[in-house]
């Protein structure tokens, strides 16, 4: 399966750091290459490629040295860079991630994927409410589902095609309290949440 880690937004919830956010440091790497390097050491991906557009041009640099594959799109939106990048991509389904999820591996995503079946059009990965806040991190954008309060971990598989031409996806949740799904890195805190987190795990 393809993998798409989306890199091209402009990160404003950061604010200003003097580093574009998936070139902010853990554990001394950026965060997009722990991303990329995760995608790559799954077994169940076997192309990685990285949308940057002009809002991050320091990571299209450094990603373009390391070898990393990358695709250029307009930045305007995360739907309309998805499309653009979908387009320069061959697979029926897609695997996208965002660019800051530090604590994601190669085995959390191949357990992720080892749920979805072609039959599928969509497989969302979501962690609860609960697990975010009890870390400290508070949500911007909950979502209600079997009684229980849940957050969208950003980790999708969809159905390419359909999404190229502009059809409605069925939505199929993967719920897990695995943490590894749940750090998203928008901000100065939970940048130092991740930081710390990754010290811990060593």
């Amino acid at each position: 399966m393809e993998a798409l880690i989306n890199a091209g937004g402009k990160g404003t919830r950061m604010g200003q750091c003097g580093t574009e956010k998936p070139m902010q440091e853990i554990g001394r790497k950026p965060v997009v290459r722990r991303v990329a390097d995760a995608l790559a050491g799954a077994k169940t991906v076997d192309r990685v490629l990285v949308s940057v557009s002009d809002h991050t041009p320091e990571t299209e640099r450094y990603l373009r040295d390391s070898g990393i594959e990358t695709v250029r799109t307009s930045g305007r939106d995360f739907v309309g860079d998805i499309h653009e990048a979908f387009e320069s991509m061959n697979g029926t389904f897609v695997l996208t991630c965002p660019s800051d999820l530090p604590l994601v591996t190669s085995e959390a995503i191949d357990g992720f994927a080892a749920r979805f079946d072609d039959r599928m059009e969509s497989l969302i990965a979501v962690v609860p409410c609960s697990l975010l806040r009890g870390m400290g991190i508070k949500p911007s954008y909950t979502r209600q589902m079997n009684g229980a309060e849940w957050v969208l971990s950003g980790i999708t598989i969809m159905d390419r095609e359909k999404t190229l031409r502009g059809e409605y996806l069925q939505e199929l949740f993967y719920e897990t309290d695995r943490r590894e799904f749940a750090v998203n890195v928008n901000t100065k805190e939970e940048l130092e949440l991740a930081r710390k987190l990754l010290e811990e795990d060593k």
